[in-house]
């Protein structure tokens, strides 16, 4: 019997309608076009604005997505993993109410929770079940609606943060395409630099802590810089060393998008040139959990089977890794 790895084998995406672009933000904190390009690279990001819709809205649509290319059977999932950092709820599942919506009535469900690793450690978690030899078919699906947590009189982090969703289904593969090797790590003495503290069991919300704004995010941006630089740009290069691979070998680096200098970073460290970049920072921003398979949705057309990717991210905690992966399909 052969080895059984983990493919992705489907994508799909969803992000809100309305476009929050620089200019507009001119408009509500001191900021400019060229200040918010030159030091992000982003020019515009989407934003869920309507009453009452949270992460589950922006996940279920980007599983639908998946669900209506590949005209897949809901009823054939078996386990939906929702990787996100603002899930709907504190107490009850987003996963779970996710798997219901979109009519996976057989699959049970969790939610997954690394800041903006959250994606590349699901993509971990969900080898492992395909792997074991006992599941088919997970759904993983990064999402985050960044704007419920975001103050736009902060510039320092309402220039950065978008809302978005997407999905990938993993199922087994015999030709040894999937997940190859992975490195993930994190250090929690990064949490003091990047966090939304009130809301957690311990900094409850109050009427006085959201009268002060506490309950939005805080980031401090040149320690975090600092540290996605060197820790996402060292963990890519030690699983390419690893592997023994060869910048001829590898087809895509797909970087979290935070900061398309950290991207650039990284590329410098392991030299890649910039057209083995997966790039779309500029159209949709920091989406947190959303960023990696919205990567994959908008250069899905360009993907082939046996392309070799590294994936590599760095986010609150501090947590970040990398994974090298072979592409199972052509599109």
């Amino acid at each position: 019997m052969s080895h059984i790895t983990a493919a992705i084998t489907a994508i799909g995406a969803y992000v809100p309608e309305y476009v929050l672009t620089n200019q507009i933000l001119e408009t509500m904190v001191e900021t400019n076009d060229e200040w918010i390009t030159s030091r992000t690279g982003i020019k515009e990001r989407r934003i869920l604005k309507e009453d009452g819709k949270g992460t589950s809205f922006l996940a279920i649509n980007a599983a639908q997505n998946l669900i209506d290319k590949k005209g897949l059977d809901p009823k054939e999932i078996e386990l939906v993993i929702v990787a996100t950092a603002t899930p709907d709820m504190k107490a009850a599942s987003t996963a779970a109410f996710t798997a219901t919506e979109i009519g996976a009535v057989n699959a049970f469900s969790f939610d997954l929770e690394a800041a903006c690793s959250s994606f590349l450690y699901g993509m971990s978690v969900a080898a492992r079940y395909i792997e074991s030899g006992k599941y088919k078919k997970v759904l993983l699906i990064g999402a985050d609606k960044n704007s419920s947590m975001i103050d736009y009189t902060d510039r320092a982090t309402c220039i950065i943060f978008g809302d978005g969703a997407g999905a990938v289904l993993f199922e087994p593969n015999e030709e040894g395409l999937g997940l190859q090797d992975e490195l993930l790590r994190s250090d929690g003495s990064g949490r003091d630099f990047l966090q939304a503290t009130y809301g957690g069991s311990s900094y409850p919300s109050t009427p006085e802590a959201v009268s002060q704004g506490k309950h939005y995010l805080f980031q401090e941006g040149k320690t975090v810089f600092k540290n996605a630089v060197f820790n996402m740009a060292d963990v890519t290069e030690r699983i390419i060393a690893r592997n023994n691979l060869t910048n001829d070998d590898i087809t895509w680096l797909a970087a979290h998008q935070a900061n398309k200098r950290i991207i650039e970073a990284t590329a410098n460290r392991v030299a890649l040139p910039p057209e083995k970049v997966m790039m779309n920072i500029q159209k949709y921003g920091n989406t947190t959990s959303a960023t990696l398979p919205l990567l994959l949705s908008d250069y899905e057309s360009q993907l082939k089977k046996n392309d070799k990717i590294i994936f590599a991210t760095f986010g609150g905690g501090f947590t970040w890794g990398s994974i090298y992966f072979k592409w199972a399909y052509n599109s």
